[in-house]
């Protein structure tokens, strides 16, 4: 029996899904553009990079087949492309689908007002935690509203609330002015007062620096989630008596449920050192489930084409490393969970197909096609571990 190394490239899209009209999203193509603007000359920044973009390895197993470019070298290893069912296009839903859950349900979304958030929800928070109100309290970049607030929370002591498109109340603080633990414990009572609206996530959002332009969010982020509505892949592996192995935000995606060991890492090059440890601790039939959060989190959501473009490269350039460590029989999955188009209107993601990427020892190239469900992923990575089937999706190996 072998593992199976299961990677999430966070909000990296190959062109929009047949249903992206439907969300506002006609014409977005994460990786289309970043490659055209790369190609154009406009996705270079002094000091990070320069020139068209330079993915030799996402190229050599499929990359650019599964996104339809024409003149593509055949691929190396196992590709496709898959579109979502769900129906929202936010992380837990991208996330859950991919291991073997299409979310069939609406979640609450908070409106595009000023304020955003129902007075009678601010107040029972306010209630239960003894804050002394909140801050910004509307849609926004939360780079830009902690920006723009992060000195009047440090002297009042008030934390920032704020949301997007996505089912999400956000919570900004200090990390020491306000205190991790107290942000963690704000977010967990904020968890059960939006439960009634079927808000998919909190997300507690330290940041440190002591005046504008010098905030930065660090990567004591953490999210609380309401749990998948039934077993997950993860559910599934550890239920057989396997290890699962969860790197960055999965254990939160997954409100830890199906998770044994977390391994964190501050960045996308850091999450990938933990990837690595992980798969030095998984045996035969472990899984390892890694999200990299870093091209939507940072570069997505911003539009910072330039930045997504650097990080599509370094990320690139460590992947042979992980085929180097893969025994015979392993076998490593890359995909996203939705995309976040850098050129499109707006900071929000963008509701798009996904790249499916398999190699390992063994592994024969060929094309999967375009499937039907994000669940496929699951269900293939669930028989290449000799786990029974789920009830959604359907295994392409």
């Amino acid at each position: 029996m072998a593992r199976a190394v299961l990677i999430v490239m966070d909000s990296f899209g190959i062109g929009q899904a047949p249903d992206a009209a439907a969300f506002g999203d006609e014409g977005a193509d994460t990786f289309g553009h970043i490659l055209a603007e790369a190609r154009a000359g406009r996705a270079d920044r002094a000091g990070l990079r320069h020139g068209p973009l330079e993915l030799p390895f996402l190229e050599s197993l499929g990359l650019h087949h599964a996104a339809g470019i024409a003149g593509a070298a055949s691929g190396q290893g196992l590709w496709g492309a898959a579109q979502e069912i769900s129906r929202g296009k936010d992380t837990p839903s991208g996330h859950w689908e991919i291991a073997g859950v299409p979310v069939s349900f609406d979640w609450g979304y908070f409106p595009k007002t000023v304020p955003a958030f129902p007075p009678e929800l601010v107040q029972e928070i306010v209630d239960d935690t003894g804050i002394p109100g909140i801050l910004g309290d509307r849609h926004a970049s939360g780079t830009q509203i902690i920006d723009e607030f992060g000195q009047e929370s440090i002297r009042s002591g008030k934390p920032i609330f704020y949301t997007s498109a996505d089912s999400v109340l956000q919570i900004a603080a200090h990390e020491t002015h306000f205190g991790l633990r107290r942000l963690d414990a704000l977010c967990l009572a904020a968890r059960r007062h939006v439960d009634p609206l079927n808000i998919g996530r909190v997300i507690a959002r330290p940041f440190l620096g002591e005046a504008p332009g010098e905030f930065r969010r660090t990567g004591n982020r953490r999210d609380y989630a309401v749990p998948p509505p039934e077993d997950t892949l993860l559910d599934r592996a550890v239920a057989a008596g396997r290890q699962t192995i969860a790197i960055g935000k999965i254990g939160d995606i997954f409100a830890n449920r199906g998770v044994l060991r977390l391994l964190k890492g501050d960045g996308n090059m850091a999450l990938f050192d933990a990837m690595l440890e992980g798969l030095e601790m998984a045996g035969d039939g472990d899984l390892v489930f890694a999200n990299f959060v870093d091209f939507d989190m940072h570069f997505g959501h911003r539009r910072d084409v330039a930045g997504y473009a650097a990080a599509l490269e370094a990320f690139d350039r460590r992947l042979a490393e992980l085929e180097a460590r893969l025994r015979p029989g392993d076998l490593a999955m890359v995909t996203a969970d939705h995309g976040c188009d850098p050129t499109h209107p707006g900071t929000d993601h963008t509701r798009e197909r996904v790249p499916v990427l398999g190699f390992g020892p063994g592994i024969a190239p060929r094309s999967i096609g375009v499937r039907s469900t994000f669940a496929d992923i699951g269900e293939s990575i669930a028989a290449h571990l000799g786990l029974a089937p789920g009830r959604h999706g359907t295994s392409f190996l």
